[in-house]
């Protein structure tokens, strides 16, 4: 292999790539749901793979709580959190690195829905990439913490810090909002994102701190997952 296609192959691997494939899997998702009835119509949501207790409590679908990260209620959610993922992913990504950067989205997403389904409205229908993306943002917060003395993280942490406050705010003056999964997205992030640390600068991470905030996801998500159940009266 030449010189100049080991540079050509750099500068593909440089690019945003997980964000691009979540762009694609997520746009074809919505257009399959309006194109099978709407993604606004409830039973199609449903149908998607849309956060419904009835389905993960009395059929067992538990993947219900990775799927709805995929889906969205109409076109203005779905444009505003792409174009959110298109910028705020693509710079986690670039910091975090390609698979830290997948599993921050994933587990945040999985983390928001699980503390949906146990705190939020017990007959409510929820979707949405907001979960994953309250994570994005609690991996940048993190950053801020362990680069302080970097100048453009610690101004970019400042502004996600902001929009944070702003948009949990806003979240509780409206009923269509799923607060309690983005509150758990964040939290989500927060604590991957101290677990995976940053690609050669895990010397800046606590190693103790990574395993004690790894203990922390898997304790939480435990927690609200036998709450949930014993909430619903499924579990003694």
């Amino acid at each position: 292999m030449n010189y100049q296609t080991q540079m050509k192959i750099k500068r593909i691997l440089k690019q945003p790539l997980v964000t691009y494939l979540l762009l694609v899997i997520t746009t074809i998702v919505f257009l399959g749901m309006e194109l099978t009835g709407g993604s606004e119509n409830g039973q199609v949501l449903v149908n998607w793979g849309a956060m419904s207790r009835g389905e993960i409590l009395y059929l067992h679908e538990y993947w219900r709580f990775f799927t709805p990260m995929f889906l969205h209620i109409g076109w203005l959610h779905f444009v505003v959190n792409m174009v959110t993922l298109y910028y705020v992913g693509s710079q986690v990504e670039s910091v975090y690195g390609h698979w830290r950067y997948l599993l921050i989205y994933l587990l945040s997403g999985v983390a928001g829905n699980i503390i949906s389904f146990t705190f939020g409205s017990p007959n409510s229908i929820s979707a949405g990439a907001s979960t994953s993306l309250f994570g994005l943002f609690g991996a940048f917060i993190i950053l801020g913490r362990h680069f302080r003395n970097n100048p453009a993280i610690s101004f970019m942490v400042q502004r996600y810090a902001t929009f944070i406050g702003i948009n949990l705010i806003f979240n509780l003056f409206s009923s269509s909002v799923d607060i309690m999964g983005h509150i758990g997205g964040l939290i989500g992030g927060l604590l991957v994102a101290s677990a995976l640390a940053v690609p050669d600068r895990s010397e800046e991470f606590n190693i103790h701190e990574r395993i004690i905030a790894g203990i922390i996801f898997v304790f939480l998500l435990g927690v609200c997952l036998v709450l949930g159940f014993k909430k619903f009266g499924l579990l003694v």
